[in-house]
Parts: structure tokens; sequence; C-alpha cells
């Protein structure tokens, strides 16, 4: 690794900033539609939660892939720094937008479950597949790396 340059890597930094994103679109959300169910006397559904936390997984796979790209058997060569840059560029901005879009879909579903209460599974099927695109992205990723 280059001296000073191999510590950092986008994958952590991209997935985070989808992460924070999606969490407070879906947070934002989860508030609005508690404050909802309170004005009309209603139960506010714990529920909810789940949704608005639900983008912060992406976090998680950009660290690991940070992880890996940082143990993987890469020369002291600029050229080996630049793949691993690209990489964790890559693969983190995807990441992160995964975050993103999940915490979108994760608003819609908080209030559309506190307004009829209904549906819980289908809004969770969603946004399941929506992390799986961050999944994919990371298991590409790793497959890339080179081999030590």
């Amino acid at each position: 690794m280059i001296e000073g340059l191999g510590d950092f890597n986008f994958s952590l930094a991209f997935s985070a900033i989808g992460s924070a994103l999606g969490t407070g679109i879906a947070g934002m959300a989860t508030i609005g539609a508690w404050k909802k169910a309170f004005a009309q006397n209603k139960a506010a559904p714990f529920a909810l939660m789940i949704f608005a936390g639900a983008p912060i997984t992406q976090t998680f796979y950009g660290w690991l892939l940070r992880d890996s790209i940082r143990k993987a058997a890469f020369t002291a060569d600029l050229q080996s720094y630049i793949f691993q840059m690209i990489i964790g560029l890559i693969a983190g901005s995807a990441i992160g937008m995964s975050a993103f879009m999940q915490g979108k879909a994760a608003a819609r579903a908080s209030d559309a479950l506190a307004e009829t209460g209904k549906g819980f599974a289908n809004y969770l099927l969603v946004i399941g597949i929506i992390e799986s695109v961050a999944l994919f992205v990371y298991i590409f990723a790793m497959m890339a790396l080179p081999k030590a």
C-alpha cells in the first residue's frame, strides 16, 4: 500500500452518507406518522421504528467492504491503489444510493401503516428488495478484489 494513502476507503464514507440520508428521511416520516396517530387519538405503531432504522444497515456493508479492501492482496504501486479507490467509490456510492432509496420507501411505508394499520409485511418486503441491491453490490465488489 502506498504510505499514507491506504487507510481510507470511499465504501464506508458513501454508504454512511446514504444511510444518514435514508434514516433521516424515514425517521422524519415516522415522526410525522406518529403525530397523525396521536392527533387522531390512535395508537402510534412502534413497528414504524423498523422502517426508520432499515437504511442504517448499508453503513455496515460499506464498513465490511472497506475492511476487505484494506486486507486484499494489493501491491504497493499507484495502479493498485487507484483500483482500490475505484472499487470503494463505485460500490460505496451504489450502497449509499440503496440506503437513500430505502429511506424514501420506508417513509412511504411508515405513512401507509400508520394510516391504515395494514400491510406491514408487504411494506417490509419492498424495503428488503431495496436492501438486496446493497447486498449484491457488496458481494460483487468482494468478488472483484484480488485474493490474498
